[in-house]
Protein backbone atom coordinates (compact mmCIF):
# COMPACT_ATOMS: atom_id res chain seq x y z
CA UNK A 1 0.00 0.00 0.00
CA UNK A 2 1.51 3.37 -1.00
CA UNK A 3 0.39 6.15 0.85
CA UNK A 4 0.19 10.02 -0.65
CA UNK A 5 2.18 13.25 0.24
CA UNK A 6 -1.30 14.05 1.86
CA UNK A 7 -1.52 10.61 4.03
CA UNK A 8 1.59 11.10 5.22
CA UNK A 9 1.85 14.59 6.03
CA UNK A 10 -1.46 13.66 8.13
CA UNK A 11 0.26 11.07 9.84
CA UNK A 12 3.17 12.56 10.90
CA UNK A 13 0.90 15.69 12.42
CA UNK A 14 -1.63 13.58 14.13
CA UNK A 15 1.75 11.83 15.60
CA UNK A 16 3.05 15.44 16.57
CA UNK A 17 -0.24 16.16 17.93
CA UNK A 18 0.06 12.99 20.25
CA UNK A 19 3.39 13.95 21.52
CA UNK A 20 5.25 10.73 19.48
CA UNK A 21 7.82 12.87 18.62
CA UNK A 22 8.61 14.74 22.00
CA UNK A 23 11.91 13.27 24.09
CA UNK A 24 13.61 12.04 21.15
CA UNK A 25 17.32 11.57 21.48
CA UNK A 26 18.72 14.80 19.68
CA UNK A 27 15.73 16.99 20.11
CA UNK A 28 16.07 20.66 19.70
CA UNK A 29 19.77 19.47 18.09
CA UNK A 30 20.45 20.06 14.31
CA UNK A 31 20.06 17.33 12.34
CA UNK A 32 24.01 16.05 10.84
CA UNK A 33 23.14 15.74 7.18
CA UNK A 34 25.18 13.95 4.54
CA UNK A 35 27.04 16.49 2.40
CA UNK A 36 25.16 15.36 -0.83
CA UNK A 37 25.84 18.88 -2.89
CA UNK A 38 28.25 16.52 -5.31
CA UNK A 39 25.37 14.45 -6.42
CA UNK A 40 23.02 15.18 -9.06
CA UNK A 41 19.63 15.86 -7.61
CA UNK A 42 17.58 13.28 -9.50
CA UNK A 43 20.23 10.56 -7.87
CA UNK A 44 20.76 11.68 -4.34
CA UNK A 45 17.32 9.25 -2.81
CA UNK A 46 18.52 5.94 -4.40
CA UNK A 47 22.04 7.15 -2.94
CA UNK A 48 20.68 7.82 0.36
CA UNK A 49 18.28 4.32 0.31
CA UNK A 50 22.24 2.19 -0.89
CA UNK A 51 23.68 3.71 1.82
CA UNK A 52 21.27 3.12 4.53
CA UNK A 53 21.27 -0.53 3.20
CA UNK A 54 24.40 -1.05 3.90
CA UNK A 55 25.68 -0.93 -0.16
CA UNK A 56 29.15 0.80 -0.47
CA UNK A 57 29.82 1.39 -4.45
CA UNK A 58 33.14 -0.24 -5.46
CA UNK A 59 34.97 3.11 -6.02
CA UNK A 60 34.32 3.86 -2.55
CA UNK A 61 35.63 0.56 -1.58
CA UNK A 62 38.67 0.60 -3.26
CA UNK A 63 39.63 3.98 -2.00
CA UNK A 64 39.15 2.63 1.95
CA UNK A 65 41.19 -0.07 1.01
CA UNK A 66 44.05 2.14 -0.56
CA UNK A 67 44.10 4.24 2.27
CA UNK A 68 44.60 1.15 4.42
CA UNK A 69 47.51 -0.31 2.66
CA UNK A 70 49.07 2.90 1.98
CA UNK A 71 49.36 3.40 6.08
CA UNK A 72 50.55 -0.46 6.16
CA UNK A 73 53.33 0.78 3.78
CA UNK A 74 54.58 3.34 6.02
CA UNK A 75 54.20 1.45 9.23
CA UNK A 76 56.12 -1.45 7.09
CA UNK A 77 59.29 -2.44 8.81
CA UNK A 78 61.21 -4.95 6.54
CA UNK A 79 61.28 -4.95 2.68
CA UNK A 80 59.26 -8.06 2.51
CA UNK A 81 56.47 -6.33 3.91
CA UNK A 82 56.77 -2.68 2.14
CA UNK A 83 57.12 -4.96 -1.49
CA UNK A 84 54.11 -7.09 -0.39
CA UNK A 85 52.34 -4.02 0.24
CA UNK A 86 53.55 -1.93 -2.51
CA UNK A 87 52.39 -4.66 -4.87
CA UNK A 88 48.81 -4.55 -3.22
CA UNK A 89 48.58 -1.51 -4.03
CA UNK A 90 49.13 -1.25 -7.75
CA UNK A 91 46.50 -3.85 -7.89
CA UNK A 92 44.16 -1.37 -5.85
CA UNK A 93 45.50 1.70 -8.02
CA UNK A 94 44.89 -0.41 -11.46
CA UNK A 95 41.46 -1.85 -10.21
CA UNK A 96 40.45 1.64 -9.70
CA UNK A 97 41.47 2.85 -12.68
CA UNK A 98 39.92 -0.05 -14.65
CA UNK A 99 37.08 1.42 -13.20
CA UNK A 100 37.23 4.66 -14.51
CA UNK A 101 36.74 6.52 -10.74
CA UNK A 102 40.20 7.08 -9.88
CA UNK A 103 41.42 8.53 -12.90
CA UNK A 104 44.65 10.58 -12.09
CA UNK A 105 44.98 8.79 -9.00
CA UNK A 106 48.55 6.85 -9.73
CA UNK A 107 50.32 9.94 -11.21
CA UNK A 108 48.80 12.48 -8.44
CA UNK A 109 49.81 9.98 -6.27
CA UNK A 110 53.66 11.67 -5.47
CA UNK A 111 54.53 8.91 -2.85
CA UNK A 112 53.56 6.04 -4.97
CA UNK A 113 55.75 7.13 -8.00
CA UNK A 114 58.53 7.42 -6.18
CA UNK A 115 58.12 4.22 -4.33
CA UNK A 116 57.60 2.00 -7.73
CA UNK A 117 60.73 3.95 -8.78
CA UNK A 118 62.97 2.90 -5.44
CA UNK A 119 61.55 -0.56 -6.02
CA UNK A 120 62.40 -0.92 -9.42
CA UNK A 121 65.96 0.90 -8.75
CA UNK A 122 66.17 -1.92 -6.27
CA UNK A 123 64.73 -4.96 -7.98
Amino acid sequence: MLLSEQQIEARLAAAARRGEFDNLPGAGRPLVLDDDREVPEALRMAYRVMKNSGFVPEAVRLRGEIASVEALLHAADDEAARQHAARRLRVLLDRLNQNGEGRGLISESGYFRQLCERLEREA
